[in-house]
């Protein structure tokens, strides 16, 4: 009996040990490798990419307005990629409701930030938000634009921008300089244009102390442009007209009033002296809105504040004229004019 016992006893530990080491089902290895399913998937250490989403509402369509956006447009993505901003890109043709329902549209779509193309943009889009970053362009005077009394230079809030605010005692000196036996000057502008009327008050001004009598021509719109500018033409020795975008867009009409009767315009930009001008002291419109860009990019990546962005200013400017039309009317351009291409 003792060498039975003995015998299976023997036997249950051989099977006791060869269940131990058998690898089963139940425990798996240490080093085998896991079911991607159930394991969770490690963290990228890669910062996920920054996009920006910019709207851009622009009064209306000509030289200058255009060549600002496009400005705006190349600094940007020079500065932060082509992959990082998109632009949505909105024209109100020349009607300040269409610049207050595309403003709202913005919002509403919870832009990054929006550039206000001329100043009844720039109204539009300031009332429109005070979160989001507005940056205006091609507004001459912001104090006047946005009612602000004593303007220091920064608007404060969610609004900046860079201004094309000729130098308008230069201006004047030109006038006098290719005119000065001229009498009567006609300051010829679009009444709904806050700015417009800044500056043809500070010019009139200007010219009065210089001994010429002038008279302000104001109108409306496109309609009533033709009759102010003939009646205009009809007291004029000499017509200047301001930056104003009604101009700007309608200086095919004024020309074929004015050349026609041989009264020569001073104009504010270049855009409006090579449809309609004979000279101009005139900025880069691309240059602008290349310093809009650029002021955009610093308040989208968080280097600027924008509650403190003193508004930017043109650096330079260059006097220009108009060959065609000076040699329609039998002018020459003094020393250190440039040819408009």
């Amino acid at each position: 009996m003792k060498k039975i016992l003995a015998i299976i006893l023997a036997a249950l530990m051989l099977l006791s040990m060869a269940a131990c080491g058998s690898s089963g089902e139940t425990e798996p290895a240490t080093d085998a490798p896991t079911d991607a399913a159930t394991e969770p998937a490690a963290e990228s250490t890669e910062a996920p990419a920054v996009h920006y989403n910019v709207g851009i509402c622009q009064l209306v369509t000509h030289d200058a307005l255009d060549a600002a956006t496009q400005g705006f447009q190349d600094a940007l993505v020079a500065i932060l990629g082509e992959d990082a901003v998109s632009f949505d890109l909105q024209n109100a043709a020349g009607d300040s409701n269409t610049c207050a329902s595309i403003a709202n549209a913005f919002v509403a779509a919870e832009v990054d930030l929006i550039m206000a193309n001329a100043t009844p943009a720039l109204q539009a889009c300031a009332t429109a938000t005070g979160d989001i970053p507005v940056l205006g362009t091609s507004v001459t005077e912001y104090g006047v634009a946005m009612g602000i009394q004593d303007f220091n230079g920064t608007v404060g809030g969610n609004v900046s921008g860079t201004s094309d605010l000729a130098p308008l005692t230069e201006q004047a000196a030109m006038l006098n300089e290719w005119f000065p036996d001229a009498e009567t000057v006609g300051l010829l502008y679009c009444s709904g244009e806050a700015n417009s009327k800044y500056q043809v008050d500070t010019v009139k001004a200007l010219l009065e102390e210089m001994g010429y009598t002038c008279e302000l021509f104001a109108f409306v719109d496109s309609n009533d442009m033709p009759a102010v500018t003939q009646a205009a033409c009809e007291y004029s020795d000499v017509i200047y007209v301001p930056t104003d975008n009604a101009v700007a867009s309608g200086t095919d009409v004024i020309d074929a009033i004015c050349r026609p009767a041989g009264v020569p315009i001073i104009a504010g930009e270049e855009g409006i002296c090579s449809g309609c001008g004979v000279a101009t002291l005139s900025i880069s419109y691309y240059d602008l809105g290349y310093a809009t860009g650029e002021m955009a990019a610093k308040i989208l990546t968080g280097e600027a504040d924008i509650s403190t962005m003193p508004v930017g200013y043109a650096a330079a400017v260059t006097p220009k004229y108009n060959a065609e039309i000076c040699e329609d009317l039998g002018l020459t351009a003094p020393e250190g004019y440039v040819a408009i291409g």
